[in-house]
């Protein structure tokens, strides 16, 4: 009879409530799996890689200068200086339009593979976020402020410095207007600098905004393509660093060399030893052809031509002969007393 009230009570109905016992014992676990999805996924973009972007910009806008000053290379000397300020203003607005204002990368931002983000609209959770680097571009409001800061910024600076330091206004003693301009323009321009600096730190130890205007702006520099390495290859520019600092030592120490002694040291390994046979004699050593007006070299009897031989003892005073290094005294014609 046991074993039957047993089998009864295992095979009873379970309660109205258990699904919403079971409901409640599971709803900690499917919290945690939905909220999964709204873990902010952290970036981090090499400040490198942006710093190279900018040095980029910079060399692009010098090359652009560059064409168009040959443009105007013969027109009067001096004309394109006085409007230096608007030039540099003029190249800066067109790489602004055709890259930023229409929500494309600069030239060194683009080889850098970066691009502008609004960090303002840029979403952070959520099932659109499978990178990280995903969100907008910059807005219209920040594209002209963009331009105004850059562009139109340095323009005015420039200019304003330019035209302070033609009026003399940090030697104005008797105009105080001009002083107290000229004062606050200091001011403003250490104020400045070390706003940069403390933004340099920030960007050093957090990684965004580089400039303050991009900190401003919320205007942030992130991946165009998350499987994209950097376009540039600093190989060929170590290259050609190296083979700049080797000609420069080589032009540095070939005038302090000897040429006849290098000869004559690298005379024994040499294939061609025609230079120093017998049958060359007649010839002239510096010109390997016969002169027209023989000399000889005093006192080691050696033929040379008029010309080789008088320059290459008036630019030197220790003149050696090519042929036996031996320092040439004094020069006579051949067949002469």
């Amino acid at each position: 009879m046991a074993q039957v009230g047993s089998a009864t009570a295992s095979e009873r109905p379970p309660p109205q409530d258990a699904w919403v016992v079971e409901l409640r014992s599971l709803l900690p676990q499917w919290e945690s799996l939905r909220d999964s999805s709204k873990v902010i996924i952290p970036i981090s973009i090499s400040r490198v890689n942006q710093f190279d972007a900018a040095r980029l910009d910079v060399e692009m806008s010098a090359v652009l200068k560059e064409q168009l000053v040959k443009v105007f290379s013969l027109m009067k000397p001096g004309l394109l200086f006085q409007y230096e300020p608007e030039l540099d203003a003029f190249l800066e607005f067109l790489i602004w339009r055709f890259s930023i204002w229409v929500d494309k990368p600069t030239p060194g931002n683009a080889l850098m593979n970066l691009r502008y983000r609004d960090e303002r609209a840029a979403p952070l959770t959520g099932k659109e976020v499978r990178t990280g680097l995903e969100g907008p571009g910059l807005s219209v409001s920040q594209k002209i402020f963009y331009c105004i800061s850059f562009v139109g910024g340095q323009y005015i600076w420039s200019r304003l410095q330019s035209f302070s330091a033609f009026r003399r206004w940090g030697d104005s003693e008797q105009r105080p207007l001009a002083g107290r301009a000229w004062a606050l323009m200091q001011n403003a321009e250490v104020l400045y600098r070390a706003a940069s600096f403390f933004n340099l730190l920030l960007f050093l130890y957090g990684g965004r905004y580089k400039t303050i205007v991009e900190r401003i702006l919320k205007a942030r520099l992130v991946y165009g393509s998350p499987n994209m390495n950097r376009a540039v290859s600093f190989e060929y520019m170590n290259r050609q660093l190296v083979w700049n600092e080797f000609s420069e030592m080589l032009l540095l120490l070939l005038p302090l060399l000897n040429s006849s002694s290098v000869k004559k040291f690298l005379l024994p390994f040499s294939k061609d030893k025609s230079a120093g046979s017998s049958g060359d004699e007649a010839d002239c050593p510096i010109c390997r052809s016969s002169p027209s007006i023989p000399f000889i070299a005093l006192p080691c009897q050696h033929r040379y031509c008029y010309y080789c031989l008088r320059t290459r003892c008036s630019a030197t005073n220790s003149y050696r002969c090519t042929r036996c290094n031996e320092v040439v005294v004094a020069i006579q014609r051949l067949g002469s007393v």
